[in-house]
C-alpha cells in the first residue's frame, strides 16, 4: 500500500503547505505520517510568549495544536522535540529519521526546500532529510526494517517563495480535501494569522492549476491548489 512520509521542521509547517497532500492520501486509505521535528516553541510561537507562557507550557500547546491537525488530515504524527531556533543537525537526530523512514517505508516524501534565507530551521530539516533517506537506502546501515527504495521527494511551499528559489513544477488540485485542509490549519490558533494566508495562496496555486492543466478538464471555477517541486528525475515509460 501507498504511504506518504512529511518530514516538517516545525509543528505547523505542515499544515500550511502540505495538508492537502495529506488529505487526499488518507481519502484514498493511505497511510500518512508526519514527523515533527521540533515543535516551534522559541520561533513560531509569538502569540503564546505574549500571553507569558512558559517554554514548558508552549511545547505542550504547540504539541496539541498539531496533533489535533494530525487528527483531522487523518494522519500519524510523531515529535522529536529537537528544539528550534536553531534546529542544529546532528547525526543522532538523523538516524532517528532514519529509523522513521524504515518504519513508514514511504512511497512519496514531502519537505522544505534547502534554501529560506528567513528560517535556517528549513532548510536543516531538508538536508536532514534527504540524508536520512540516502542512509535508510543502504543495506548496511543498522537499523531496524528493509532497506528503503527510492521514493520521490517534493519540496513544498515555503513561505516566501520568489526569496527560496522555489518553483514549482508540480501543481497538485486539493479542490475535494481543501474543507478539511481549512479545518486543519484552524487547530492552529497560535499562528491563527496563517489561516486566510494560505486560504488566498491555495485560490492563487488554483488558478494557475487551471491555466496548466488546459480548458477541457472541466475543472470547478474555485479549484484549489498546492505547488511542490520535485527533487528527482521521474522515471517513466511515457510522457505525459
Amino acid at each position: 500500500m501507498s504511504s506518504l512520509l512529511v518530514i516538517s521542521a516545525h509543528a505547523g509547517d505542515f499544515v500550511w503547505r502540505a495538508s492537502g497532500a495529506i488529505a487526499l492520501a488518507t481519502a484514498r486509505g493511505e497511510r500518512a505520517k508526519v514527523l515533527c521535528l521540533t515543535y516551534g516553541e522559541r520561533g513560531e510561537s509569538a502569540k503564546a510568549w505574549r500571553e507569558g507562557r512558559t517554554l514548558d507550557e508552549i511545547k505542550q500547546l504547540r504539541r496539541t495544536e498539531a496533533a489535533n491537525a494530525a487528527e483531522v488530515l487523518g494522519a500519524e504524527i510523531e515529535f522529536l522535540d529537537a528544539g528550534d531556533y536553531p534546529l542544529l543537525e546532528n547525526p543522532e537526530l538523523v538516524d532517528r529519521i532514519v529509523h522513521v523512514y524504515r518504519d513508514v517505508n514511504p512511497s512519496v516524501v514531502l519537505t522544505h526546500p534547502l534554501a529560506d534565507p528567513y528560517n535556517q530551521d528549513h532548510p536543516a530539516a531538508a538536508r536532514m532529510a534527504l540524508q536520512a533517506r540516502v542512509l535508510a537506502q543502504a543495506i548496511g546501515y543498522d537499523a531496524p526494517g528493509d532497506p528503503l527504495g527510492a521514493p520521490p521527494v517534493f519540496f513544498f511551499e515555503p513561505h516566501q517563495p520568489e526569496q527560496c528559489d522555489f518553483k514549482p513544477n508540480v501543481l497538485l488540485d486539493i479542490t475535494p480535501v481543501f474543507d478539511t485542509k481549512r479545518k486543519a490549519m484552524e487547530c492552529l490558533p497560535a499562528q491563527q494569522h496563517m489561516w486566510d494566508y494560505y486560504t488566498e495562496l491555495a485560490k492563487r496555486r488554483g488558478v494557475q492549476l487551471k491555466r496548466n492543466a488546459g480548458p477541457n478538464l472541466g475543472l470547478p471555477h474555485t479549484t484549489m491548489g498546492e505547488a511542490y517541486m520535485r527533487l528527482y528525475p521521474q522515471v517513466t515509460e511515457e510522457l505525459a
